[in-house]
């Protein structure tokens, strides 16, 4: 599948998301540190809602609420492979569980480079980065 990069670099397409969590005080906690790697910070705090914003660059643009839900999924842009990198390290640190250490995933795309830790939900969460290229297949 293909991506119109320079979307994804100059600006995204989706203005803010936001996932369902079961534990919002574990899961706040837990995306602080995981999430840091990326350049996000908490932003806010509605701790009478259990509901928290993360801000990253101008925009706080991803949101947690506890609710009774099923597990989502949230990939974030990384700046790096070396981000993808301490992205994974950060969730597992922080709690999570493993759903597939970086690495690139060429089934995707040949220059998708990821890694996905699920939260203390069970949300799949990623950070994906495009300029790693898979080198070349050698021929037979």
């Amino acid at each position: 599948m293909a991506y119109p990069r320079a979307l994804a670099y100059d600006w995204g397409m989706i203005a803010h998301t936001g996932i369902a969590v079961k534990d919002f005080t574990k899961s706040k906690k837990f995306y602080q540190q995981t999430l840091k790697p990326l350049g996000y910070k908490l932003k806010y705090d509605y701790a009478k809602y259990k509901a928290a914003g993360f801000m990253q660059g101008g925009n706080t643009d991803f949101w947690i609420s506890q609710q009774k839900s099923t597990p989502g999924h949230v990939a974030f842009l990384a700046k790096s492979k070396k981000a993808v990198q301490a992205f994974y390290a950060a969730g597992l640190k922080a709690g999570g569980k493993d759903n597939g250490a970086p690495g690139l995933r060429v089934n995707y795309s040949p220059d998708y480079y990821a890694a996905f830790v699920y939260d203390p939900s069970g949300n799949n969460i990623e950070a994906c980065y495009f300029g790693e290229k898979a080198p070349k297949a050698k021929k037979k």
